[in-house]
């Protein structure tokens, strides 16, 4: 095959076209591009079309679900081309020569890429229906919402890390410009704030990758993880990188104490934004952390395992606390977003099958429930400036639907049975249980309580309770039909997965595969 044909491997044939992945990303494009030619005063028809083109990925993505083949091995629809190619010193021969070196296009999806592909196209439509009711600069706003869920798109369907970086910049560029536009009062320097930590995180991604990059010659991962075991790297240079890798995506995980910007950041942002951020957004940090550190550096990972226990013990029980104390709604999700990715961090140190399974099922059930959450509390913020809980005191006497989704999306973060949130809670703690960390695991169930205990006290002063004064006298609308949609299609998605969770847990299974060896031969 030449290098100028894209080849697509998803059934075994070879098709010489652009497959589902590359149009995945390129519809947000294409949308982006109708809306530049559109006046910007025909708000209802850019809103319809960046609507649109916001759902064209998710019926894609849907296609991809329903094609993927759980029982073959690697990346499946795969496409390669080369990008260019460049002369570059051979550092692996010690003699000084050079070479030429093709530096690829690569797309493909796997069990632990395609259901977050799943999940930031369904959460990226779902938003860009939540943003129907903005009037501020509705143009520029779909510009860059379109341009942000491309980035994340492509960040979890490339299987090139430099693809991966661009990907990660291009999402960093539009969340700076919604939050810094589109935010509340505070906005700009929540943008900075935002844009700062996660650069520098982004920083310390791309020197890993580099000095992969220099010992394999390859920004593809299915090469590095084959090239990584023959190129000789001293147990000090494997740390090295893998702790470049690590902090770079513990900032976007956040994980404490890089958790600043994303206190700010929630506060600030548009709702629709909010929904995205947390629901999508921090996920590329976990997923960034088990593709790339742990898949890469294995035997490194384990052995900083009991570290990372101890940072998803943090991670869990600061963020409990502190939502346990919040005063608005909005900051016990924010605190709560905060706690539950500390799971993720608990799945990965455990170090097994279970545990991984369990960390890539916390970040889809989490990623559904918080986009949900945010979205409910962006209906709150519309119907009384506010989440403060002194001014919703009692509103599910007036807003009885609101109050009913906001108490179904608690019930699902604190992990009620047959919903998604409870599935990826067990995996994860008896993946710890059965590891070397049980300790940590007797630890953890602390914030099962905490997590209980916080949402009860959250739903009950803002539903319960004698109406606030201004409250009682305010004419208040329930749920309307643009809210509708994505409170049934999350809370219908999250008890599904909750329901019948081997229609992902066999997804998850077959991308986890190529950790088992390592891990296995590990003492």
């Amino acid at each position: 095959m030449k290098h100028s044909e894209i080849a697509l491997f998803a059934t075994g044939r070879v098709q010489e076209e652009m497959g589902p992945l590359s149009w995945l990303v390129l519809a947000p494009l294409v949308g982006i591009l109708v809306l530049l030619v559109l006046p910007a005063s025909q708000t209802r028809l850019i809103k319809a079309v960046g609507i649109g083109f916001a759902a064209v990925p998710a019926v894609l993505a849907g296609y991809l679900y329903a094609t993927f083949r759980p029982a073959q091995e690697g990346f499946q629809f795969v496409e390669r081309a080369t990008w260019f190619t460049f002369v570059y010193p051979n550092a692996r021969s010690g003699s000084g020569t050079w070479q030429e070196v093709p530096i690829a296009y690569g797309m493909g999806v796997d069990g632990l890429s395609l259901p977050l592909v799943l999940l930031a196209a369904t959460v990226g439509f779902l938003a860009a229906v939540a943003s129907v009711g903005y009037t501020k600069r509705v143009k520029e706003y779909f510009l860059f919402f379109l341009l942000l869920q491309a980035g994340t798109l492509g960040a979890f369907a490339t299987t090139s890390t430099l693809l991966f970086f661009i990907f990660f910049e291009v999402v960093l560029v539009a969340s700076f410009f919604l939050i810094g536009v589109w935010g509340s009062e505070r906005r700009e320097e929540a943008a900075y704030q935002f844009l700062i930590y996660n650069g520098l995180g982004s920083l310390l991604m791309l020197l890993a990758f580099v000095w992969i990059f220099n010992a394999v010659l390859s920004f593809d991962v299915s090469e590095i993880g084959k090239r990584l075991g023959e190129a000789y790297l001293s147990p000090g240079t494997q740390a090295f990188v893998f702790a470049l890798l690590f902090l770079g995506f513990a900032v976007k995980l956040p994980m404490f104490p890089f958790h600043t910007w994303m206190l700010r950041a929630h506060t600030e942002a548009p709702p629709a934004m909010s929904m995205i951020l947390s629901g999508v957004l921090l996920k590329l940090g976990a997923y960034g952390m088990l593709r790339f550190a742990v898949g890469f550096f294995p035997e490194v990972a384990y052995q900083a395992s009991t570290f990372l226990a101890v940072m998803g013990l943090v991670n869990l029980l600061y963020g409990a606390f502190a939502a346990l104390v919040q005063k608005s709604l909005k900051m016990v999700i924010v605190y709560s977003s905060l706690s539950h990715m500390g799971l993720v961090l608990l799945g990965i140190a455990a170090f097994n099958t279970l545990g991984f399974q369990g960390a890539v099922f916390q970040m889809v059930s989490h990623g559904l429930i918080a986009a949900l959450l945010f979205f409910l509390a962006g209906a709150f913020t519309e119907r009384f400036g506010t989440t403060e809980f002194s001014a919703l005191g009692g509103i599910g006497k007036k807003l009885p639907y609101l109050s009913g989704v906001l108490l179904v999306a608690a019930m699902a973060s604190l992990g009620l049975p047959l919903m998604a949130g409870f599935v990826s809670e067990v995996q994860v703690y008896v993946g710890l249980f059965t590891s070397d960390l049980r300790t940590y695991a007797w630890i953890a169930l602390l914030g099962l309580v905490l997590t209980a205990a916080y949402w009860l006290r959250a739903v009950t002063q803002a539903t319960y309770g004698p109406l606030a004064p201004e409250t009682e006298r305010k004419p208040l609308s329930d749920l309307q039909f643009a809210e509708w949609v994505p409170a049934l299609v999350l809370v219908g998605l999250i008890v599904f997965l909750g329901v019948y969770p081997a229609s992902l847990s066999v997804v998850v299974a077959q991308g986890l595969a190529p950790f088992s060896p390592p891990v296995a031969l590990l003492p």
